[in-house]
């Protein structure tokens, strides 16, 4: 490790500890500088932890690069059309109250792809098996970290999931993590948004390594989560917000969405750049052993 990232690292310890001590019970919960407090301090600490980790930006898998199967192509007519008209319908014509109904709509068009593929052949168990664990991480991932605003490692485990499994298992992954981890922070009508901003995510990473544009290494990934993080999360679930509580949305309504949103998006980007920084190697390096042994999701 050279010597100038070692003397970063410890001015920014020494700047995160500092910036934590002055922050410390200085604001009230409703207080705006609280959320740029514990944005400045977790990006401190962020850059303090990258001087510390060694480099290595070697290949993590081999990328793929080919056509796009009809079961792909099935799935993006689904994300694209079905899912989307159905959020829509449950604002427009459901009163924006079937959360519970939209949300398991979402969920059952997203398994589609799946039966198109079992179509055939027996399901094998340990492709459900598999999902379900991703699944099972990103709720645990989610409650565990809840303690801090948009600070979750929920996109990079759905980014992983993605460019291991496939765009499909991406979304599968992404929108049932937002289900089931809503009965813990709560249910409501922005459910059916993250279940499909979460999915998208997972699903444009499967399909984007699948044409090999993204590269499965770790500055790559990061440079996705950031931007997939800022651009295609949070251009969708801002303009979801200005939906849910606006019943006659206009322009500056929803350019001022998109701007009180922007730090709350910059803070997951950050988070998603971290959580891929020191979970993507390890975590795809056993997925890509299952896959390899057991023949998974072909």
């Amino acid at each position: 490790m050279k010597p100038v990232k070692k003397i970063m690292g410890l001015l920014f310890a020494v700047l995160t500890i500092g910036t934590l001590m002055w922050g410390r019970n200085r604001f009230d919960y409703d207080d705006p500088m609280l959320y740029v407090w514990q944005f400045v301090t977790i990006a401190e600490a962020f850059v303090c932890f990258l001087c510390f980790v060694p480099c290595k930006n070697r290949e993590l898998a081999k990328n793929k690069k080919g056509k796009l199967s009809k079961r792909t192509l099935f799935s993006i007519l689904f994300v694209a059309v079905a899912i989307p008209a159905t959020v829509f319908c449950g604002i427009y014509l459901l009163g924006d109250r079937k959360y519970y109904f939209i949300s398991l709509l979402i969920i059952f068009e997203t398994i589609i792809p799946f039966l198109v593929n079992f179509e055939g052949k027996k399901p094998n168990a340990r492709e459900i098996v598999i999902i379900s664990i991703l699944c099972a991480i990103g709720v645990a991932g989610r409650g565990l970290f809840s303690m801090i605003p948009q600070f979750k490692p929920v996109l990079a485990i759905v980014i992983i999931s993605g460019v291991c499994f496939g765009g499909e298992t991406g979304f599968l992954v992404g929108a049932v993590t937002a289900f089931v981890s809503n009965f813990f922070f709560g249910q409501g009508n922005w459910t059916p948004w993250q279940m499909f901003c979460f999915g998208i995510v997972g699903f444009a990473a499967g399909i984007i390594f699948n044409k090999g544009v993204l590269k499965l290494n770790k500055i790559s990934l990061c440079v996705y989560g950031f931007l997939s993080s800022v651009i295609l999360y949070g251009g969708i679930i801002n303009f979801g917000n200005t939906l849910m509580y606006m019943p006659y949305p206009n322009k500056e309504a929803i350019i001022n969405s998109y701007i009180m949103g922007f730090p709350l998006d910059f803070l997951l980007g950050i988070s998603t750049v971290f959580f891929l920084w020191f979970m993507a190697e390890p975590m795809i390096e056993k997925l890509e052993r299952i896959k390899q042994k057991y023949g998974l999701l072909k």
